[in-house]
C-alpha cells in the first residue's frame, strides 16, 4: 500500500523492530532513515522530535510521532484499511494486548537492557549486583510467561498483534543475555514461532550486520539464535 511514511531508527534497535514488524505485517510502504554517526541529519531530526533523542520516530504527512507503541497505534488509526490492525478494536481485547506489550517491554526488555548497558561500561565500572538482579528477574518473568503462554499461539486476544511486536525483540535479545531454560517449553516454542514469522525473520536478517557490536554476556552464540 503506497504511503508517505519515513521511519527513523536503527536496524539493531529492539524498539525500532517493533514498528518495523507492524509496518510489514500491515503491508505499508515506508522509507527507512537510519540514525547514527553516518547520518547526522536523521539524528538531528530525532533529537528534535524526542525529548531524549531516542528512536524510533515516525514521520507521516508532516506529523512526527514518537514512542513505539504510540506509533503502532497511530498506524492503525491512519491506515484503517491496511490489513489487520495491531491493536484489537474490541476494547477489552485491546487492554490485554497493551498489557502484554508492556510486560515484554518493562520486564524483559528493560532487564536485559540493563545487563547489556553494564557490559558496555569499562570493566572497573561494571556493577555485578545489577547483572545478578536483572538475570534473576528475567528468570522470574520467563516462568510467568511460560505459564501465560500455555495453550496459546499468540500472547493476547487470540491473534498476532502489538504484543508480538514487543515480544519478538524482547525475547530475541533477552535469550542472548539470559537463556530461556529448556523446561519452559511453552515460552521457547512461542519464541520459535515468532522467529519463523516472515515480518520478524526479515527484521532479524536486516540486523545481522550489527551483531558483532552486541556484548553477549551469557556466552550464547548470536548466530544460533
Amino acid at each position: 500500500m503506497a504511503t508517505d511514511i519515513t521511519l527513523f531508527g536503527h536496524p539493531f534497535s529492539s524498539y525500532t523492530w517493533k514498528v518495523l514488524i507492524a509496518l510489514r505485517e500491515r503491508g505499508l510502504d515506508y522509507d527507512f532513515a537510519e540514525v547514527g554517526p553516518d547520518h547526522p541529519r536523521h539524528t538531528a531530526l530525532v533529537n528534535v522530535a524526542n525529548p531524549m533523542g531516542q528512536f524510533p520516530v515516525l514521520e507521516h504527512d508532516g506529523r512526527l510521532v514518537i514512542e513505539s507503541d504510540v506509533i503502532i497505534d497511530y498506524l492503525d488509526v491512519a491506515f484503517p484499511d491496511a490489513g489487520e490492525p495491531m491493536i484489537p478494536v474490541d476494547r477489552l481485547e485491546a487492554i490485554e494486548a497493551r498489557q502484554m506489550s508492556a510486560v515484554f517491554d518493562d520486564y524483559l526488555q528493560n532487564h536485559s537492557g540493563r545487563v547489556v548497558y553494564n557490559n558496555f561500561q569499562p570493566e572497573d565500572e561494571r556493577d555485578p549486583h545489577v547483572v545478578r538482579f536483572s538475570r534473576s528477574a528475567l528468570q522470574r518473568v520467563y516462568r510467568w510467561l511460560d505459564g501465560w503462554m500455555e495453550g496459546k499461539t499468540w500472547a493476547a486476544a487470540g491473534r498476532f498483534g502489538i504484543a508480538e511486536c514487543s515480544a519478538a525483540p524482547a525475547l530475541f535479545y533477552a535469550h542472548w543475555v539470559e537463556p530461556i531454560p529448556d523446561e519452559l517449553t511453552a515460552l521457547r516454542n512461542y519464541r520459535r514461532r515468532l522467529l519463523e514469522r516472515p515480518s520478524i525473520a526479515s527484521v532479524v536478517d536486516d540486523a545481522r550486520y550489527f551483531r558483532d557490536y552486541f556484548p553477549a554476556p551469557s556466552g550464547v552464540d548470536p548466530d544460533l539464535s
